[in-house]
């Protein structure tokens, strides 16, 4: 089997994420955490949006939302989704699918006291995805939120975190020729070994 070197070197995908992700965070002009995050709706629609990739753990990626989104219904729903991260800058992405568990406890709580005092409250005043009549009355609302909330607001119980737990990881850069280098991670279920394969461009 060929050995993987350079940017592909290493035997934990979590930690090459990071590391590319790292790199990213040099040379990327904004929101080098972005990911665009796929579900699917109960009739099987697909549906994608950007949201911003806020930790990799030992064993999953999180991010954060309102529970009450479309994205949450669809997430809870499935159970399952897919991510894309791609830096231009680096000419690299990483393709991630798996499986889907909320994150509703301290570390939901500590990344929500980690956001600005602007956002937390944002985050009460948005009733997300559903219709709004005008940018006024979200302005109304935060102002409202902001009289009966303070300058320390809890964490709503309608906002919180996703793990993906992956099952299959790619990674891609960028090649010559439109020769691009693919290595897929894949595993049966969360606690298996990773099997590795080089794929065609």
């Amino acid at each position: 089997m060929e050995t993987r070197k350079g940017i592909f070197a290493g035997e934990d995908p979590f930690e090459i994420a990071k590391r590319w992700l790292d790199e990213a965070s040099e040379s990327e002009i904004n929101d080098p955490n972005a990911i665009a995050l796929s579900t699917v709706d109960a009739d099987g629609m697909p549906n994608a949006r950007v949201v911003l990739l806020k930790d990799i753990e030992p064993d999953a990626f999180v991010f954060y939302t309102n529970y009450t989104s479309a994205k949450a219904g669809e997430l809870d729903h499935a159970g399952r989704a897919a991510f894309v991260m791609h830096w231009k800058s680096l000419r690299r992405q990483v393709r991630v699918r798996g499986l889907i568990s909320k994150e509703d406890g301290p570390k939901a709580d500590a990344y929500y006291s980690s956001r600005s005092l602007k956002s937390r409250l944002g985050a009460w005043a948005s009733d997300q995805s559903k219709p709004l009549s005008s940018r006024a009355s979200l302005m109304a609302e935060v102002a409202k939120v902001t009289a009966k909330k303070g300058t320390n607001p809890d964490r709503p119980p309608f906002w919180g975190g996703y793990r993906l737990a992956p099952l299959e990881i790619e990674f891609w850069a960028d090649g010559e020729f439109r020769l691009h280098d693919r290595f897929v991670w894949r595993r049966d279920d969360v606690i298996s070994g990773w099997t590795v394969t080089r794929l065609n461009p």
